[in-house]
């Protein structure tokens, strides 16, 4: 429905987070975990392809989907609406719940590559972008049940206590699961050591 080229053009100016390379990750995932679940591939590819194509933009998910039905007017309805579907249905605090096993597949990849060793540089990489410190307190004195602490203060172990830790247990496909249980453990070992590094105990 599109090729690699034809969605990379949609990506230039992305930020190192979101960039492309961010794109062609999950794809590769996506694709994997589509089929391991009997998923329709050729969906999930083209889902995958364009769901961050309106990332700048407010509910980025749903521009997404109106710009996706745009880019693929002439093809079936009823593949659209499914390419669509997924991509209104990817994101992590927004938009309805997955309904399909290809929008699960979407969403499942998407959050995969937030966690694990990526995970982590990515989180950097966005924090470096944005001014943030590279820490700030240690994991055992961030409160998950408070507020997070102003964008001074915000770091890249907040954005593990406050939001990746949660991510392996949102995921909708066993595939999936089993591949967040390794990174998950490499993102907790990671953070923990920067702990000690910072207080100059290893």
């Amino acid at each position: 429905m599109i090729t690699i080229d034809q969605a990379r053009v949609l990506y230039n100016g992305a930020d190192a987070a979101h960039s492309f390379d961010h794109i062609l990750r999950v794809l590769a995932l996506a694709e994997h975990i589509a089929a391991a679940e009997g998923a329709d591939v050729e969906i999930v590819r083209t889902a995958t392809l364009l769901h961050d194509i309106a990332r700048v933009e407010p509910d980025h998910q749903l521009l997404g989907a109106q710009r996706a039905r745009e880019i693929l007017a002439g093809q079936p309805a009823e593949r659209v609406d499914a390419v669509c579907h997924a991509i209104e249905a990817h994101r992590f605090r927004k938009g309805p719940q997955p309904a399909t096993i290809e929008a699960c597949c979407l969403f499942d990849a998407d959050k995969l590559d937030a966690i694990g060793a990526v995970g982590v540089a990515r989180s950097i990489a966005y924090g470096a972008i944005h001014g943030q410190r590279i820490w700030s307190q240690s994991l055992e004195s961030i409160d998950a049940s408070q507020p997070p602490p102003g964008e001074d203060n915000y770091t890249p172990s907040h954005e593990f206590v406050y939001k990746l830790t949660r991510l392996a247990d949102m995921l909708k496909t066993a595939t999936a699961r089993r591949i967040a249980a390794d990174r998950h453990q490499v993102m907790v070992e990671f953070f923990h050591r920067l702990d000690l590094e910072v207080a100059g105990d290893a």
